[in-house]
């Protein structure tokens, strides 16, 4: 059963690395649709990491404990990069100079 597995120290490295890059691509370019579509990798894979311990009845406890890490790893990824969506949307907003239905970030970063 194939999946992105996160217990490895190296693939947890990687995805935090890409996670990086692809934000500060978003940042950069000001385009909060790269930072959607980051969100909605981590969604799918939440999802089908999910799927997996939901259905993994015949597999052994160490694979179930490394999919349950996963899945921790999978909900931390998925707050961050809906935090980081937040960000750039407000960013793209004052460049556009679009008015925001709210300011979404404003009771984090007001207490930062």
């Amino acid at each position: 059963m194939p999946m992105i597995n996160f217990t490895n120290p190296i693939i947890l490295l990687v995805v935090t690395l890409v996670y990086v890059l692809i934000l500060i691509l978003s940042k950069e370019t000001k385009k909060s649709a790269i930072a959607a579509v980051m969100l909605f990798v981590f969604v799918a894979m939440l999802v089908v990491h999910t799927i997996m311990y939901i259905t993994g009845d015949t597999l052994s406890s160490d694979v179930l404990s490394d999919i349950t890490f996963t899945i921790v790893f999978d909900l931390i990824f998925v707050l961050l990069s809906f935090i980081a969506y937040l960000w750039v949307d407000d960013i793209e907003a004052k460049l556009k100079k679009k008015k925001s239905i709210d300011n979404s970030l404003d009771w984090f970063w007001g207490k930062v």
